[in-house]
């Protein structure tokens, strides 16, 4: 059985760390040399476990075990083909053992092969009863192969076997949430603490679970619950804090990312979370304080300089936002939301060439979001490059055939370049989708709104419609 890393060293390692500072050689038993090897393998030395096999298999030079833990190396190092080797040799002494079958499919992993490492797994499990490691290894297979009801029904038997072991928790739980079983994993969870009612991640991963059904009230008891098991766990002071944020409970949300600040070193997610929850408030001031302090401790939070230069732009303080949106795209200009910020705030400032640079790269680094076309439509027809918005604009119709809104503004365009006969096809589309929406062209373009041409097209709609 393998070591935990946080186990203190036995005496055989400190024996066998005081032998490799000498000339000396000291025996072990072969049982030893598999403590020393795990011990440090768990630890990730694999330069000293190479050293106390290469040791062990000279004193012990016929015990399977340290062989196949040299396989185990071999493994890991991706010396795949002679791994293969030493278990094909293994397999002729001991056909019965399941660790070569568990190292086979270790190799057949390697190789994406992951249907061969679950056929290799299973036969193993025939041969053992400590079948524990056998479902984890199981279980991450079905992960490899997005079969994540197999995969969540192992994790499931790992915990049934250790319900301490926390990280096959978490993956029955990301099992649940990538399936969207919402409700399975709120029943398996509820379960769960009816054994283990003190388990402060069984509590937190509940909560999570309840604040994404909307269930507000339970999640905030479940974080509570997990809070009383261990008071130093922050991440349900946070989790808290974000359910008590959406029920408009901002005061009680600040005190509960605060005192994760306290536990812990302070986080820019908290300074973000305390930011916003002041600026609903109107702490103008203690939101802007709160907002520099998150881009001071993460300079590459994304969402930390688009919160400082929204709360500017939407005072209309568009100097100051753009003197912000400048200095994140400075630190990361491969991020298209600051560049569609940045769009926005020359747009603000009727700087129709720049904003039409900033939109530009807004989709070339793969933004494609509906509001992002229209953007960039508007300042460039704004600009007086009729062309291009046109182009623009039939552009976010191939992503987005059903959005109304993209044809209405198209057929302003075409109209605005005197181009009639495909004005009216726009505006038939637009109004073909919805018809309630006209008023966003009337508005937008009010010196068309009563042509002869769109009042023609709109009674033929509603004619037709009736």
């Amino acid at each position: 059985m393998a070591l935990e890393p946080s186990e203190r060293p036995s005496k055989s390692i400190v024996k066998f760390e005081s032998m490799l500072k000498t000339d000396d050689v000291y025996f072990f038993d072969a049982e030893d040399f598999e403590d020393i090897i795990h011990h440090y393998l768990n630890n990730g030395k694999v330069s000293l476990a190479k050293k106390a096999i290469k040791i062990g298999l000279r004193q012990h030079p016929n015990r399977i075990e340290l062989k196949l833990l040299n396989v185990e190396v071999h493994v890991f190092e991706n010396n795949l083909e002679l791994a293969e080797q030493q278990l094909d040799s293994l397999q002729l002494l001991d056909s019965n053992n399941e660790e070569i079958y568990i190292q086979r499919a270790n190799i057949y992993s390697k190789k994406d092969n992951h249907e061969a490492a679950v056929e290799l797994l299973k036969k193993a499990l025939v041969l053992t009863e400590n079948d524990f490691e056998i479902f984890a290894l199981l279980g991450m297979e079905y992960l490899f192969m997005d079969n994540y009801e197999m995969a969540k029904e192992n994790f499931i038997k790992c915990v049934a076997m250790d319900e301490q072991d926390y990280a096959s928790l978490y993956n029955v739980i990301y099992c649940f949430e990538f399936m969207e079983d919402l409700d399975g994993g709120i029943h398996y969870l509820n379960d769960y603490l009816e054994r283990n009612p003190y388990c402060e991640v069984a509590w937190h991963q509940l909560g999570k679970m309840y604040y994404t059904k909307e269930m507000y009230p339970e999640a905030i008891t479940a974080f509570d619950f997990a809070i009383i098991s261990d008071e130093s766990f922050i991440g349900p002071y946070y989790e808290k804090g974000k359910v008590l944020e959406k029920i408009g409970k901002y005061n009680e949300a600040i005190e509960n990312y605060e005192i994760t600040i306290e536990i812990e070193d302070p986080t820019s997610h908290a300074y973000l979370r305390i930011g916003r929850c002041h600026e609903k408030l109107n702490n103008h001031d203690l939101a802007k304080h709160f907002y520099y302090r998150t881009v001071h401790e993460d300079p590459l939070l994304d969402k930390g300089w688009l919160a400082i230069t929204e709360f500017h732009y939407v005072k209309s303080e568009y100097q100051k936002a753009l003197y912000y949106i400048n200095k994140a795209i400075n630190i990361d200009e491969e991020n298209p939301l600051y560049w569609k910020k940045s769009g926005k705030i020359y747009a603000a400032l009727k700087n129709y060439s720049e904003a039409d640079f900033s939109f530009k790269q807004t989709v070339e680094l793969g933004n494609y979001d509906l509001d992002t076309w229209l953007y960039w439509g508007n300042v460039t027809y704004k600009g007086k490059d009729l062309k291009s918005a046109i182009q623009i604009l039939e552009q976010g119709v191939e992503f987005y055939p059903e959005s109304s809104e993209l044809y209405y503004k198209m057929a302003g365009v075409y109209l605005l370049d005197n181009n009639i006969e495909e004005a009216c096809s726009s505006l038939t589309n637009a109004l073909l989708l919805n018809t309630d929406d006209f008023a966003i062209f009337q508005n937008e373009f009010p010196q068309f709104s009563g042509s002869k041409v769109v009042t023609d097209i709109v009674n033929d709609i509603k004619k037709a419609s009736r």
